[in-house]
């Protein structure tokens, strides 16, 4: 079993069906340590655009369900630290946060595009060892973010699909299950 660190991919495993917020998730790790771990729920987009949860802009950029903790709080992944003051690396050239009415500036003036910035609402939050008793009862399947910050810009609700068949074997098989078992 790959270790989590911060930056990696958690992909859901077919077992967690019916598990309403992880259900073919696939999350971003934010920060992860001794502490706990912090992600972004990358594939579960909302039907709200920024304009509907954010006054002073009429942006179109889709909102993500990040997870299920806080979800009154907006919360932002992106890939211009240059731009954004007070950014934080998660890894590969991919921060977290920085002045958001910096961010609103960027959006408004079209200095910023969709694929440089992922707005969430709520968080995936693990307290310390949560997340490895997840991992040792094949909740979760950590893999390597392969697409460094170009992950800002896989929002397909395919990516889960696309995740299961890349691992291959009996992932594949699941690849084509319906969301819903009972609609087999």
């Amino acid at each position: 079993m790959k270790k989590p660190e911060k930056g990696s991919l958690l992909i859901a495993e077919p077992s967690i069906i019916g598990d309403i917020s992880f259900n073919r998730a696939v999350v971003l790790l934010a920060d992860h340590n001794d502490l706990g771990s912090v992600g972004f729920i990358l594939n579960k987009k909302l039907d709200y655009s920024l304009k509907d949860v954010i006054e002073g802009t009429d942006s179109e950029y889709p909102i993500y369900n990040g997870g299920p903790v806080e979800q009154d709080n907006l919360y932002f992944i992106h890939k211009s630290p240059e731009l954004i003051p007070n950014s934080i690396e998660i890894s590969e050239g991919i921060y977290w946060g920085g002045d958001f009415e910096t961010v609103l500036e960027l959006i408004n003036t079209n200095k910023i595009g969709c694929d440089d910035i992922k707005f969430f609402l709520g968080y995936s939050g693990w307290a310390e060892q949560q997340l490895f008793d997840e991992l040792d009862s094949q909740a979760w399947v950590v893999s390597k973010n392969t697409y460094s910050n170009k992950i800002i810009s896989k929002c397909s609700t395919e990516f889960w699909k696309e995740k299961m068949l890349e691992m291959g074997g009996e992932y594949s098989i699941w690849s084509n299950a319906p969301e819903n078992p009972s609609y087999n």
